[in-house]
């Protein structure tokens, strides 16, 4: 799904992003709401980014990357953690393209997004390359997800993607 958002461009340089999980849901500008399985997941752009909740038998887990005041954890270039008895693992890295690459870069993953039927992509006022995108899968009892966060001023698209899935014992394989 595509939607343009009536918002201002909140978070306009890469490097104001901020990770956190375990935060409450902010106010979005777009969401869906995805059955994945047994597992609910709901994608949400914001006006500074995007969040991410989850939900299955009981459990939940939410990842925020966005631009907020008074946040303090920078964006990692990884993470693994314990939530709960899932383990999470979130990666991100940051792509500098040329304009050309980037326009070209930015039209392709819109138009992934926005015909698939687990993705949210939103574009903001101001550039059609300046856009969050998000797509959610269920694979090997595990969800995934995917973010692009646009910054064609900069000419930078930061890349993230997240895995969540049942812990394994130590020793089972």
């Amino acid at each position: 799904m595509l939607t343009t958002l009536h918002t201002a461009y909140s978070d306009t340089r890469a490097a104001d992003l901020a990770w956190t999980l375990g935060r409450e849901p902010l106010p979005a500008l777009a969401v869906l709401d995805l059955e994945l399985g047994h597992a609910r997941v709901q994608l949400r752009l914001l006006g500074a980014s995007h969040q991410v909740l989850l939900e299955e038998e009981r459990r939940t887990c939410s990842e925020t990357v966005a631009c907020l005041p008074g946040s303090s954890t920078p964006l990692p270039l990884g993470v693994a953690e314990s939530v709960g008895d899932w383990d999470y693992e979130f990666a991100a890295r940051v792509e500098t393209l040329s304009e050309g690459s980037f326009a070209g870069r930015a039209q392709e993953l819109l138009a992934l997004v926005a015909d698939h039927p687990h993705g949210l992509a939103g574009t903001f006022p101001g550039s059609p390359y300046a856009f969050t995108a998000m797509l959610a899968q269920r694979t090997e009892g595990q969800v995934r997800w995917r973010t692009w966060h646009a910054y064609p001023q900069e000419g930078q698209l930061v890349v993230t993607r997240t895995r969540v899935g049942a812990r394994v014992p130590a020793g089972v394989s």
